[in-house]
């Protein structure tokens, strides 16, 4: 590495705020920041990995083909991903950076699956794409190319939920997927040292600037008082607009997630509403 280049990762379900951190934090100075680095490579390597279908050598070859040679390569003091791609790597990374540092971002599940749903729902767990990775999956069937409507998890075998999961819409899927890989982050990270990750919930962020200074102290990064204003206005929002989860959809969600959601804190809390 970069002798002195300090690498740290922002992981989450995605639609949590990742993208605002990277804003925020490349405006830190003294650091090369990505949000979702070689996203055609890490993504479909991280649902190889979840499944089975790639080991630890497999993917900690490609992991120091990408990553780790970015890392030696940058100029930079620090070196950062913002990515919920990698929330299934984090054993690898953790082996092959071993002074990595990580960060569980996370958000209302509600307010999550509901972005997924109606903002990007042509390239996440639609009907085809996901029949496609399953017939490649369980099949043999060629593997489809590396975009990423095709390439999001399925439940492995010994999972519970696997057959119900193929009954499940796309909604449910997304829902299956946020309380998922939420358990991944966390059994993860609770297998490395405290001080090498950090748990944060977007909503606190968002109206704590000494949360978000404990971030930037956590992560080696100087701070000042105009960072905290980047999260006034919204990031990676093509169209501003706020779709509280209808009844089914309500219902639906509870019963595939409320477990992860009172897990993470969300229990007492009613789903708000995001001003644009």
């Amino acid at each position: 590495m970069g002798a002195d280049t300090a690498a740290f990762f922002i992981v989450s379900s995605g639609r949590s705020g990742t993208a605002m951190l990277h804003k925020v934090l490349s405006g830190a100075g003294h650091v090369e920041m990505h949000h979702e680095y070689m996203v055609n490579i890490v993504q479909p390597l991280a649902v190889r990995r979840y499944l089975g279908l790639a080991d630890d050598a497999q993917a900690r070859q490609i992991l120091d083909a990408t990553y780790a040679s970015a890392i030696r390569c940058s100029e930079a003091p620090h070196w950062g991903d913002s990515s919920n791609k990698l929330s299934w790597l984090i054993p690898d990374l953790a082996a092959l950076l071993p002074q990595a540092r990580f960060v569980h971002l996370v958000r209302d599940g509600r307010k999550v699956a509901g972005s997924y749903f109606n903002k990007l729902g042509d390239e996440c767990y639609d009907d085809r794409s996901t029949q496609v990775l399953r017939a490649h999956v369980e099949q043999g069937a060629p593997a489809p190319p590396p975009e990423k409507k095709y390439w999001w998890p399925l439940p492995r075998p010994d999972d519970p939920v696997r057959e119900a999961f193929q009954r499940f819409d796309q909604f449910g899927r997304i829902a299956w997927h946020w309380a998922e890989v939420n358990r991944v982050i966390m059994d993860a990270l609770a297998k490395l040292p405290d001080e090498r990750h950090m748990f944060v919930r977007l909503e606190d962020m968002l109206v704590s600037p000494a949360l978000t200074r404990s971030l930037f102290e956590f992560l080696g990064l100087s701070w000042r008082d105009e960072h905290f204003r980047v999260f006034a206005r919204p990031h990676n929002v093509n169209r501003p607009q706020d779709r509280p989860l209808g009844d089914t959809q309500r219902v639906t969600f509870e019963r595939i997630a409320q477990p992860m959601m009172d897990l993470l804190g969300y229990a007492e809390r009613d789903e708000y509403v995001v001003n644009y």
